[in-house]
């Protein structure tokens, strides 16, 4: 037994305790004073009590412990069956809670940039595009509010003028049309509209003069069609710099009618109505190629919004700098799937002081280009060297699209510029050149109206054979393959041959001054697998004799499976990486 001899001070009492029984003497109710051997006892008895032996009180003691334990146990119970649902209800949310904040935080770490310089069609994600009713009906609202009630049209007939051409070589299908056209005036208003079309994932098909030949503008994937008919100014020019800048729906002629008042010339000239915008996408050339070079040269900068709606710009004006990567080379030939080009900065030329066009006739289409060939290796610098064969020449007679009667055989069109003394020199050179390559005739142009003449029949192929259409169910295939020189002759005899057996109305037309020619196919749907064979086997050859699939038409729709062949598969899964790199470009919704 402990003995305690301590005073415990109480708030208003003192209480005293016994030595020997442990416990205080006090008027409260009793107390229990817990010991070391886990037992209790009354601490307090009547003074009339007997006291209980040491057994008993142990007993009791015991009893109550039990009793309280019980207690505890039945509320402790009970509660837990009253929380349960509630305590169900608890971890649910913070289930949710923790989940919400663990996906949340996860969105914040970008992912992971890929390790490899390229990606194959194999690994390339699928395009998520939204073009539900709701979400387009949506954006229309946007896009009114952006350009204006008169600039956004959901009519039929210029959803259908937007969605393809009777001179291009794809057939689009009949679901293939914008749900809108949209008509901007300012780099600012396209930004906002790709912002749109980015943040809803609206795919974009830009649209300048329609002319193109591949299927460029086919809208494949429905969505919006850009249209910049309203964006056709000059913006600057610098007539001292030699350069002029344009907003891209101003035409080649319109603008070279402008500048020939300031003394100044634009030397790429594709076909009739193309438009700045179109010639940067696809890269093209036209007829004075030879001497000037392609739209490549002829481009000093551009600003282009890309897809998500970030501006850019470029580069500055001058003709040459070192600084940074050639963005501006890089956007030229990408048919707008990197970016909309909405301004452009383009070099010009003095207007050569003197021109004239001479005709020349051949036996056989393979004289013809080595005769080309002769004058190339010559370094005569011509302006143009442009080839028709005999079923072209008989498509311009019958068509009558020009005024005069052409001799229905091979005949290449030269164009000269330069001084009068120069030309003269030209001319003379190149006469003995055609003599030299059994050419059957030598004419050229006595003056401006004739040279117009003369030149008119190369501006006139395409036109010539789609009038020789038979019904509505004939369709023109327009496609071009580009050779080194050497091996032009080869190869434009070759296609000659194949397109005679094939039974197909077809002529060969270009600018071979440069190894570029154009082959110009007219079929119907019987007659379909013929041309699709005949068009393979031209593109074969050209990739065959170390050429290109195309040498100004661009790749659109019909020739992009033809890429990896000339190029490389690792070639264009790099092409591929550029287009689809996020850190550059977003996540572009225009079509490929």
């Amino acid at each position: 037994m402990i003995r305690l001899y301590s005073l415990l001070r109480v708030p208003g009492r003192m209480r005293v305790l016994h030595p020997r029984m442990g416990c205080c003497l006090s008027s409260r109710p009793p107390i229990t004073v817990p010991l070391k051997r886990g037992f209790c006892i009354s601490a307090q008895r009547r003074a009339d009590d007997k006291p209980q032996p040491f057994k008993h009180q142990l007993y009791e003691s015991t009893q109550q412990r039990l009793k309280r334990e019980r207690a505890e146990q039945k509320r402790f119970s009970q509660h837990q069956t009253q929380s349960q649902g509630g305590r169900y209800a608890a971890i649910m949310f913070a289930l949710a809670f923790f989940s919400t904040g663990a996906y949340f935080l996860g969105s914040l770490k970008p992912a992971e940039f890929p390790t490899s310089s390229t990606t194959s069609l194999l690994d390339v994600e699928h395009v998520r595009h939204n073009i539900s009713p709701s979400n387009l009906q949506a954006a229309w609202a946007d896009f009114v509010e952006i350009l204006g009630k008169d600039n956004v049209s959901t009519e039929n007939a210029d959803l259908e003028m937007h969605s393809g051409s009777d001179w291009s070589s794809y057939a689009r299908k009949e679901n293939e049309r914008p749900f809108l056209v949209l008509y901007p005036s300012t780099t600012e208003e396209v930004s906002l509209v790709m912002k749109i079309c980015h943040q809803r994932m609206i795919p974009v098909t830009p649209y300048s003069g329609g002319t193109s030949l591949e299927g460029h503008f086919a809208p494949t994937r429905g969505g919006v069609c850009i249209d910049f008919r309203r964006m056709d100014r000059i913006l600057k020019l610098h007539n001292r710099d030699l350069d002029v800048v344009v907003q891209p729906a101003i035409g080649w002629e319109e603008l070279n009618e402008r500048l020939s008042h300031e003394g100044l010339f634009f030397p790429p000239d594709p076909g009739p109505g193309a438009m700045i915008g179109g010639m940067i996408g696809t890269g093209c050339s036209g007829t004075n190629a030879y001497r000037y070079g392609t739209m490549r040269d002829w481009v000093l900068s551009l600003t282009v919004v890309l897809a998500d709606g970030t501006i850019i710009k470029t580069r500055q004006r001058p003709r040459k700098s070192s600084a940074g990567y050639d963005l501006t080379r890089l956007f030229i030939g990408s048919e707008g799937t990197l970016g909309l080009v909405t301004e452009a900065t383009l070099k010009l030329t003095v207007k050569p002081k003197s021109q004239n066009v001479a005709v020349a006739n051949f036996p056989t289409i393979q004289s013809a280009a080595e005769c080309v060939t002769r004058v190339v290796e010559e370094g005569i610098p011509v302006a143009g060297v442009e080839i028709l064969d005999d079923v072209q020449m008989k498509c311009i007679n019958d068509s009558q699209a020009t005024t005069r009667h052409w001799k229905e055989s091979p005949t290449i069109f030269f164009k000269f510029a330069g001084t009068p003394v120069g030309v003269e020199e030209q001319i003379s050179t190149v006469q003995k050149i055609v003599s030299a390559t059994t050419g059957c005739s030598f004419e050229f142009a006595r003056g401006e109206d004739e040279m117009e003449e003369l030149w008119s029949a190369r501006k006139q192929a395409l036109w010539s054979v789609m009038s020789m259409r038979r019904g509505p169910e004939d369709h023109v295939w327009t496609t071009d393959v580009a050779v080194p020189m050497s091996k032009l002759p080869e190869i434009i005899e070759s296609t000659k041959q194949d397109m005679t057996e094939s039974g197909l109305l077809a002529g060969i037309c270009g600018h071979v001054g440069d190894g570029n020619f154009h082959a110009i196919i007219l079929f119907n749907e019987a007659e379909k697998r013929t041309a699709e064979a005949v068009v393979h086997r031209m593109v074969r050859r050209a990739v065959e004799l170390e050429g290109t699939v195309t040498g100004e038409h661009g790749v659109g729709l019909v020739k992009r499976d033809y890429l990896q062949h000339e190029l490389g598969e690792s070639t264009v899964d790099a092409m591929r990486r550029v287009s689809s790199c996020p850190l550059a470009f977003g996540c572009c919704p225009l079509p490929y």
